[in-house]
């Protein structure tokens, strides 16, 4: 009797092993559910790239319109980021990320149909304003579910959905394109089709699967409630005394700057990787055009990243440190773009791909680990959004930038030296950031706290 009332009580401090058998629970509820959800999220985004391979010529695209057309979806994305994680906050994640799921199904199946380059720029557009807060709002979601110290596994599990997409989606793609003619249907139409529908389909799934946060998941009991919860709420009144800062300030803080520059350099990179793959590929290879083998030469940069991600938050994990972890997979995702440029061989340059894979991807996941602990608990779901505009932004010029530049030399080298530089830049903005001010804006007077 005395144990329960100890329990119940304002007191109660879980034991570790509660709070590991708790963490494990909501990790097996949660995460391969998400990590699905954010399979469907990244192919509706990427499979333009294997569109791309017989797209462009069916609607008379040149590089520099496909790439438009690829900004115009980071542009429509970027505008609605910041609006639909503060929508994500009011009404919760269940009914929020279900509306993002189902609009963004819609819209991507939708792309089918696209005539010409006009249309195929109001489809894209229209696919970026649906999806818009789909990623910084699962961020947000797994940072009212797990404890910092638990944060980068489930992190990188939840990202190894991208390399997971490449995987499954690169061979499938192929595959899909494969089917042009039937019915009289172009294989690019195929596939838009094929890999748009699931995403409405789990999108009303999401709906009633989902729990807006620990004190109203039913499948917890009423300990493991008590035992997230008062983890949660520990770290929360740990979190540096800036959390009291009003969100515009913390924004346009020197640490939240430089954090965004370095998500910047990153996903730069990695919308480089996801959206010019295949015809780097193609290049590589003398321009074959044999889609199930460009396919299959897809998937072998993310069989690795699978294996690498789950080691590397391991490896975070066990030591807690991220920025040395997050520095170094920038500095693979060089070197592997680098290889891809410099050397002649196909086989040299597919494994510089598989460094840019591993690299790109698992520093995205240890991104945020190192990321989230600087923003304040209050604030979190604005700077969050932001940072991840800022990156959105990078996906959005970066895609004119390289198709100007592979039109102009008629090669891809000139795009993937840019890609090295901003990857460097990002490198020292990290490092930097993690001893910048916490909350004093531009101009302002640093707190003194480091």
């Amino acid at each position: 009797m005395a144990q329960a009332e100890l329990r119940t009580a304002d007191a109660f401090t879980p034991t570790e092993a509660e709070q590991a058998r708790t963490t494990s629970k909501v990790f097996r509820r949660l995460i391969g559910f998400l990590f699905l959800a954010y399979c469907f999220s990244y192919l509706d985004r990427i499979n333009i790239g294997f569109a791309a391979l017989s797209m462009n010529k069916d609607l008379g695209l040149t590089a520099t319109a496909f790439g438009f057309a690829s900004t115009l979806f980071y542009l429509g994305y970027m505008l609605c980021e910041i609006p639909s994680n503060l929508m994500l906050a009011r009404f919760g994640a269940r009914l929020w990320i279900a509306r993002i799921m189902v609009t963004w199904g819609i819209a991507s199946t939708a792309t089918m149909f696209a005539v010409g380059p006009m249309s195929l720029y109001v489809a894209r557009s229209v696919l970026g304003i649906a999806e818009a807060g789909f990623v910084p709002g699962v961020i947000l979601y797994l940072s009212l579910w797990f404890p910092a110290a638990h944060r980068a596994r489930a992190m990188a599990v939840l990202l190894m959905a991208q390399p997971a997409t490449f995987l499954v989606g690169s061979p499938l793609s192929g595959s899909i394109l494969q089917l042009h003619g039937y019915l009289g249907i172009a294989g690019w139409r195929w596939l838009f089709l094929i890999e748009g529908i699931p995403s409405i389909l789990l999108g009303i799934w999401i709906y009633f699967y989902l729990t807006d946060g620990p004190k109203d998941a039913k499948w917890l009991t009423e300990t493991e409630r008590s035992t997230l919860q008062k983890t949660l709420d520990d770290e929360g009144r740990k979190a540096p005394a800036a959390r009291a800062a009003r969100m515009w300030q913390e924004i346009r803080s020197v640490r939240v700057i430089l954090l965004a520059l370095g998500y910047f350099c990153l996903v730069t990179s990695l919308n480089t990787y996801a959206t010019w793959n295949p015809q780097i590929i193609r290049e590589f290879i003398h321009g074959v055009n044999a889609y199930g083998y460009i396919g299959l030469l897809g998937a072998i940069p993310a069989l690795f990243t699978l294996v690498a991600m789950p080691l590397v938050g391991l490896s975070s994990d066990r030591s807690q440190e991220r920025r040395l972890h997050t520095s170094a997979l920038f500095a693979v995702t060089a070197v592997g773009w680098a290889a891809v440029t410099v050397f002649a061989m196909p086989s040299l340059r597919l494994a510089g791909l598989v460094l840019v894979s591993v690299g790109a991807f698992s520093a995205m996941a240890m991104f945020w680990t190192l990321a989230t602990p600087h923003l304040s608990v209050r604030n979190r779901p604005g700077s969050i959004a932001f940072i991840n505009t800022v990156g959105i932004f990078g996906s959005a010029v970066s895609p004119t930038i390289v198709g100007v530049l592979r039109d102009l030399t008629h090669s891809f080298d000139s795009a993937i030296w840019y890609t090295v530089a901003l990857l460097v830049l990002g490198i020292i903005a990290l490092n930097v950031a993690v001893t910048a001010p916490k909350v004093s804006p531009l101009g302002a007077a640093a707190d003194g706290k480091r």
